[in-house]
């Protein structure tokens, strides 16, 4: 069996040196236009040419989207950044539209071009044609079962490599296209400006009598019509791989880095095992489960994999994340005094208990000796966001190592 690339998001160079330290074969990032996450940080010229750097200097790649449908006033802004691309050279671009793969094998055909899911690539003629058309890889499309993407391997080229979703949000509309945000607030999914209207709250209203809010059940828990559980197959790597899948995406570029290293941690670590020995896999199954629980998600589900769910192992009764763990910051240096320094995302205090997560799978317990601003005063709390501080901890830390804060309502 061949052992897939684990493709992992980053919507920002912070969270790009993470994902590549926490264990990602190539990441995937978007500048500040022509890409499906236009309310993510994004990358400037600059933070992309340093993330391209730091992840190369790491055997990491990187695959930047401009995967949005083109209008024509958008041509030729696209041909300008395809020109910037050329430059910094990525070793992919993401792309939906014909029009945008057109300009970019003319205008950086040195660079792979990567087919996007939104492109509806459901069988395996269309993987052909984006194959005839120059494309190295395709992405399938998220309502595709495992066996039909054992039928499309069957049917391509070795040298056209497969991309799936195996972990993250999943959209209500086929294969992403969606137009409710477009309709209700005037921001076009397939522009990048989603406001995500599928995770709303809906009633119905009946004509002659306004304001009388009916609720549309789906059973007696909930009300979330459009809602889905997020992907996830942790559990089923040996599936995916045996469907023949050179490329696992986990989705998430508008996530924070506590969730990156979280996911990429734990499908590298379960990746590893299942390709030294499927027993460790299987016999470790209990630790991934419970480290993939470690960070900000919805319920789960496997999605199309094994054929279409029905509405009890898809749509789920509520919109709210579980949250079992709070961000602090990741240790941007270790100063020769052993202090730590960071980034504060999240306020915390002098004498708490807080966790160290490193790289290779350890969670370290720690209590918070002191605090100090960046002048070296010390200070009781941290109570203000993005602040830079240094903290004196119980336990070795090493660069890129994340500080988490467990919660209490678990």
């Amino acid at each position: 069996m061949k052992k897939p690339e684990l493709l992992v998001p980053a919507g920002s160079l912070e969270v790009l040196k993470i994902a590549v330290v926490y264990g990602a074969d190539a990441v995937y990032i978007g500048g500040e236009a022509f890409g499906l996450r236009a309310k993510a940080h994004n990358f400037d010229r600059d933070e992309m040419a340093e993330g391209i750097r730091f992840a190369h200097e790491h055997g990491v790649k990187v695959h930047v989207t401009v995967n949005i449908f083109a209008h024509n006033k958008d041509l030729e802004g696209i041909r300008e950044y395809l020109g910037e691309l050329k430059e910094l050279r990525p070793d992919a671009l993401i792309i939906a539209d014909p029009a945008v793969f057109t300009m970019a094998r003319e205008i950086c055909p040195e660079i792979d071009i990567h087919i996007s899911t939104q492109s509806n690539n459901t069988n395996y003629e269309t993987f052909l044609f984006w194959h005839r058309l120059g494309a190295k890889r395709v992405v399938t499309a998220r309502e595709l079962s495992l066996e039909e993407i054992r039928e499309i391997r069957a049917h391509v080229p070795d040298d056209l490599e497969i991309e799936t979703f195996v972990h993250g949000a999943m959209c209500i509309s086929y294969s992403g296209r969606c137009l409710l945000s477009n309709y209700f607030t005037g921001r076009d999914a397939n522009q990048g400006a989603c406001t995500h209207p599928c995770r709303w709250k809906y009633a119905v209203v009946e004509e002659t009598r306004p304001g009388e809010y009916m609720p549309v059940y789906e059973n007696e828990r909930g009300t979330y019509i459009f809602n889905s559980k997020d992907l996830c197959m942790i559990d089923r790597l040996d599936d995916i791989v045996s469907a023949g899948v050179d490329s696992m995406k986990i989705e998430g570029r508008m996530k924070t880095a506590l969730y990156v290293a979280t996911v990429a941690r734990t499908y590298r670590k379960a990746l590893d095992d299942l390709f030294t020995d499927p027993k460790i896999y299987k016999d470790n199954m209990d630790w991934y489960l419970d480290q993939i629980s470690n960070c900000t998600y919805r319920q789960f589900t496997t999605g199309f994999f094994y054929g279409k769910p029905d509405a009890d192992s898809q749509i789920y009764d509520s919109n709210t994340y579980i949250k079992e763990y709070t961000y602090l910051g990741f240790a941007e240096e270790i100063t020769p005094e052993g202090l730590v320094r960071i980034t504060q995302r999240n306020k915390f205090t002098r004498g708490e208990t807080i966790e160290v997560m490193k790289p290779d799978g350890r969670n370290i317990q720690t209590a918070v000796e002191a605090i100090y601003d960046e002048e070296g005063c010390e200070t009781e709390s941290a109570p203000h966001p993005q602040q830079k501080l240094y903290v004196r901890l119980n336990a070795d830390v090493d660069k890129y190592d994340i500080l988490r804060r467990p919660e209490q309502n678990v």
